[in-house]
């Protein structure tokens, strides 16, 4: 990443090289706290707009509610942290990433007292499957780690240490040669990637797995859920089997990271024609429209700095 001048940090505004941590933090340890991944875009009109500020921000208090760790800001003061350091920075495009994790000041499982720390930090990240990926597909593999079960694992919180499983399952589907990995749940049913949500498209049907699976509930997702919908796309909340995905149609995987990246093959299978298919182009175009181009039908989900 390219290092920028500052980060917003507990409230101030600090440099980069200063935005450091004690080894003893006690996230360090055990991987208590929550983040987020927002992008912004410089527009057609050469506007800079954050995409669904507000929802990112929700979902950061929630996955704290989730974690018992209280955000000691408002949602107004994250809000405008996140502007004030797209504005400080001169950045016209960025990923942002807050962050709320415990800070120093004692170890163990049920120290309850060590200090909240917040932070905000932005810099400039491509595409994050590659723009090769954005354009022609990636390949995948359906990865041995399985995504923990809705009883043990809290999928609706984007919770740091939640991350290591996705992380190893990552790191093998690169080492095996492959761009990313794909997560089956405790029933052997198609999950989401290591960091990205799941759709399939067959005979024209698009399914993807409801928020009530062992998923984390995109934002992007609901947002390309809502725009399939709106352009005629018949959209089924519901999972599949990786026999049903090695024979799909299309499949492509959506995130604010990912954005919309089309899936070429999985497990050495070509996934249909073995490029993006019509409708993973038709929803990347109307997806980038909304973000980054000229379409202004839902100006609601930007914020412009």
């Amino acid at each position: 990443m390219n290092k920028v001048e500052k980060i917003w940090v507990d409230g101030e505004l600090i440099n980069w090289d200063d935005a450091t941590e004690h080894v003893l933090a006690h996230t360090l340890h055990y991987g208590l706290g929550a983040f987020e991944g927002i992008r912004a875009y410089k527009r057609a009109d050469g506007r800079t707009a954050v995409f669904r500020l507000q929802e990112h921000i929700d979902r950061l208090f929630e996955s704290c509610h989730i974690c018992t760790i209280d955000i000691p800001y408002t949602r107004e003061q994250l809000f405008e942290a996140h502007l004030e350091v797209l504005r400080v920075n001169k950045l016209e495009s960025a990923y942002l990433r807050p962050v709320v994790y415990l800070g120093a000041g004692g170890l163990g499982l049920g120290k309850m007292d060590s200090p909240v720390r917040t932070v905000v930090a932005a810099f400039e990240w491509g595409a994050y499957l590659g723009e090769e990926g954005l354009t022609k597909g990636i390949r995948a593999k359906v990865s041995g780690f399985r995504r923990g079960s809705i009883d043990s694992f809290m999928s609706k919180g984007k919770i740091n240490g939640q991350y290591v499983t996705s992380i190893l399952a990552k790191r093998d589907a690169l080492k095996s040669g492959f761009d990313e990995a794909i997560m089956l749940d405790d029933n052997g049913l198609v999950c989401e990637g290591s960091g990205e949500n799941m759709f399939m498209v067959k005979q024209g049907v698009v399914y993807t797995a409801p928020t009530s699976a062992s998923i984390l509930a995109g934002i992007t997702r609901e947002t390309v859920i809502t725009l399939l919908r709106e352009t005629g796309h018949e959209v089924v909340e519901r999972q599949f089997t990786r026999d049903q995905m090695w024979t799909a149609d299309e499949i492509f995987m959506t995130g604010t990271a990912a954005e919309v990246t089309p899936v070429r093959e999985i497990d050495h299978r070509q996934i249909g024609s073995g490029e993006p298919g019509a409708v993973t182009r038709a929803i990347q175009d109307k997806y980038f429209a909304v973000v980054k181009g000229d379409d202004n039908e839902h100006n609601d989900w930007l914020t412009f700095v």
